[in-house]
């Protein structure tokens, strides 16, 4: 009977550590894997790389980060900067049609595969290149708000990037296929990751989506550190035979934030892996001062799945229904005003091999290593892209302005998250009280974003008792727009808690130092 026992005991103890044994094998050889691919990271020629405080602008790591190379679909953060612009203008909205034309149905994939003559809405383009990175749907929002034309969005992108101080950057498509004058650099890229961040929190949410249905079909995103690093909340994944893995990354962790930049990964596993190795190395040394987490725009989770309607066939394209509007994500708390890089760049840099591509995509990227101390100076948001507005119908574009020297110099005086009007011709009656302000909306005249603020306060309750209401107009013309302001606070915890009351009774709106 011993014996028995004796024998049951040892077999379940050779039993528990074979599977210890399995366990830990698991976790040697992915650790191997995790070595491997930073190491090869190190010896690739492509490789450049920048992790930057979104807090305070300091650099705390970068490599190669002046150095032209190609976006690949990192370029669809641009295209994503100038769609967000068109929704807070009021020229678009979510449920506008987008009409895919020959042209953007023809693109490569990776793509959502709608046919010439139809339709999607605007937020299923928005999830389309968050997630899958979708080619047509990039092109097809690009013709719309290019006024028809994707090389005339090119040259509008061009100029937005440059008033955000991307001065080493230039676009010639919307969805970053291959173009050998399409170049970029870390820098230029993590600078606008900060800018899409801090100038619209309330569509920043979408970078977070893990998966969404389109018609009959699942799409899950290809940014496979969303949801697997903890911190991460996007942003964009990119690929070409040219550009290599790469990948932009923005985590807040601890009240810690920073922007990662990895291009000319060898491979998605790779430039995963550096990411990775960035983001342990560098969080640690982040600034948790600077500002409370309030200070950075904070993003909503977005939920596992999102739900919208059915992509309009050609066949249905005279229809005159509406499409259904999908749900929205909007940013879970107030912004503001950490700096947005601007470095003392080169003048000049060498180029990346200029080799031609056969294959394109969508998809990853990767890093190395070597400390910087330049600082990030504060670099406002740019002036809007000046678009006349149109009413839509279906097939319908938005008309496109004519890039000018201003457009590429038309940067305000705004530390971060709000915009002033321009010194061209926009028409204010001034920006209203100094100090900070709380937002709640955007109105297409004075007396609606009055209306807007007299309904807020009434429900603000005593954090707004003292708060003077006043609208800044910008724009010029048909195109003039009204942002409905509440200014006088004492201090930036003033204004937070007064923002915080407004959501408590159902009131969207955002913190910025005016």
């Amino acid at each position: 009977m011993s014996r028995s026992v004796s024998s049951v005991s040892s077999s379940r103890s050779g039993s528990f550590f074979a599977k210890l044994l399995a366990i830990l094998s698991v976790a040697v050889t992915i650790v191997l894997v995790d070595s491997v691919s930073a190491e090869a990271e190190a010896a690739n020629s492509k490789y450049a790389g920048i992790v930057v405080d979104a807090k305070t602008g300091n650099v705390l790591y970068s490599e190669n980060a002046d150095r032209l190379q190609y976006p690949a679909s990192l370029t669809k953060m641009m295209t994503l900067y100038m769609t967000f612009e068109a929704l807070e203008q009021g020229r678009i909205r979510l449920d506008t049609p987008v009409p895919f034309s020959a042209h953007a149905a023809a693109q490569a994939p990776t793509k959502l595969g709608v046919r010439a003559g139809g339709t999607i809405t605007v937020e299923q383009g928005i999830l389309g290149l968050v997630t899958l990175s979708a080619n047509d749907a990039a092109t097809a929002l690009g013709e719309m708000l290019g006024g028809g034309s994707e090389d005339r969005f090119g040259q509008l992108m061009t100029a937005k990037a440059h008033a955000l101080g991307m001065t080493r950057t230039t676009y010639r498509n919307a969805n970053g296929l291959p173009n050998t004058a399409q170049m970029t650099t870390a820098r230029d890229q993590a600078r606008l990751g900060i800018a899409l961040r801090q100038h619209f929190p309330q569509y920043y949410g979408y970078f977070s989506t893990r998966a969404f249905k389109f018609g009959t079909r699942t799409i899950r995103s290809h940014n496979r550190l969303v949801g697997s690093v903890a911190g991460v909340d996007g942003i964009k994944t990119g690929y070409t035979r040219a550009a290599g893995f790469n990948l932009v990354s923005s985590v807040q962790l601890d009240g810690k934030s920073i922007v990662g930049v990895v291009l000319g990964g060898v491979s998605g596993p790779a430039r995963d892996a550096q990411m990775r190795n960035l983001i342990a190395a560098y969080l640690p040394k982040a600034s948790s001062r600077g500002g409370s987490s309030a200070l950075i725009a904070q993003a909503a989770p977005a939920p596992a799945m999102i739900e919208t309607p059915e992509p309009v066939q050609p066949q249905k394209v005279q229809q005159k229904t509406q499409p259904q509007m999908a749900k929205t994500i909007t940013a879970a708390q107030q912004p503001v005003s950490a700096t947005v890089a601007d470095l003392s760049l080169p003048h000049k840099g060498p180029l990346p091999d200029a080799r031609e591509v056969a294959g394109t995509e969508v998809a990853y990227a990767e890093t190395t290593q070597s400390k910087s101390d330049n600082p990030l100076v504060a670099q406002p948001m740019p002036a809007p892209t000046k678009v006349k507005t149109t009413t839509f119908k279906q097939q319908a574009s938005v008309p496109a302005p004519k890039p000018s020297e201003q457009d590429d110099a038309g940067v305000d005086n705004v530390t971060t998250a709000s915009t002033s009007p321009t010194s061209a011709g926009a028409a204010s009656s001034g920006n209203g009280p100094a100090g900070w302000v709380v937002q709640v909306g955007v109105s297409p005249s004075r007396q609606m974003a009055m209306d807007l603020l007299d309904s807020a306060k009434t429900k603000g309750g005593k954090a707004l008792a003292s708060a003077k209401p006043f609208a800044v107009a910008y724009g010029a013309g048909g195109d003039q727009l009204y942002r409905a302001r509440f200014g006088g606070f004492d201090d930036q915890r003033d204004a937070v808690n007064a923002c915080k009351a407004l959501k408590k009774a159902g009131v969207k709106c955002w913190a910025a130092a005016q």
